[in-house]
């Protein structure tokens, strides 16, 4: 069984000494990766990710997830060489479809398909990879090899990232645990299994944690995870997975058996809950 791994999205900072003091705190509470999101309107991943190389040491560096829609393999994969380079090997790549229209128009972009935007996916996943392995690629990384994550819900998206990525980022999970309903956590875990065969052992498998409320500190605050589940009552939004509720020790247990019956080991949320669920790592520890 893995162990745990916990990081924090950060999304947008107003001066670069505000920034590097997120950085170190998620340093120094514990986390594993500090990761950035690839929206317009929020900080740039790639200078962003830079500058809180600066000023850390341990913690992994990572997009969660970029927009593959706006790049190109060989750009993409000069890029992530670089940073990966300049970070001594903490760099971790982190790919998405896309999914705002309102992005592609603000870039005079069409909005492609689904399809159209999945199938980039795949062959810049593809492609990245092998540039990234090439000797006579330049820049070098620092580790031809460096980890690749794919966030997503449909069985298309997953299929790519079951087949190709090395973590699998879980989006979208319906309420509840009936394995027949799609798109709950048993019935997603078991479709990237059954898609990845031979290759599920070697994923680690993701969850974006979405709220963190601890018992003793009023109600849970939703407001989160409803931008996701815009149609969900409150109480259909507490028996999501995503959504943490109650003790320290029982958000703890609530990890473990994640851990168990699923495999998931890899938990992220946002920066506003991280001093919170920081609580909860000393107990998993």
């Amino acid at each position: 069984m893995r162990d745990f791994r916990f990081g924090v999205s950060v999304r947008i900072s107003d001066t670069r000494t505000q920034w590097q003091r997120s950085v170190r705190e998620v340093e120094d509470l514990g986390y594993d990766t500090f990761l950035v999101p690839d929206h317009l309107g929020m900080v740039a991943p790639f200078p962003a990710l830079m500058s809180a190389a600066e000023v850390t040491r341990r913690v992994r560096l990572g997009t969660f997830v970029l927009n593959t829609a706006f790049t190109r393999p060989a750009l993409l994969a000069r890029d992530v060489a670089a940073v990966d380079q300049l970070t001594d090997g903490r760099f971790e790549l982190g790919l998405g479809a896309g999914y705002e229209p309102s992005e592609f128009e603000a870039l005079d972009m069409p909005f492609p398909t689904a399809g159209q935007r999945i199938s980039h996916l795949e062959k810049t996943i593809v492609e990245v990879r092998r540039l990234l392995g090439d000797p006579d690629h330049r820049p070098r990384p620092a580790r031809p090899d460096l980890p690749i994550a794919i966030a997503g819900k449909g069985d298309r998206l997953l299929t790519v990232a079951a087949r190709h990525a090395d973590i699998v980022g879980l989006a979208g999970i319906e309420p509840g645990d009936d394995s027949t309903v799609r798109g709950s956590l048993p019935e997603r875990v078991e479709f990237i299994r059954r898609t990845a065969g031979d290759r599920f052992p070697d994923l680690e498998l993701n969850l974006m944690i979405l709220s963190v409320q601890l018992a003793g500190s009023g109600e849970p605050d939703l407001s989160f995870p409803r931008k996701f589940y815009p149609n969900y009552s409150d109480e259909q939004l507490r028996t999501l997975p995503s959504v943490l509720h109650g003790s320290e020790e029982a958000i703890a247990d609530s990890l473990r058996r994640l851990r168990e019956e699923y495999g998931i080991t890899y938990f992220t949320l946002p920066s506003v809950d991280m001093h919170t669920f920081a609580k909860v790592i000393a107990r998993l520890r």
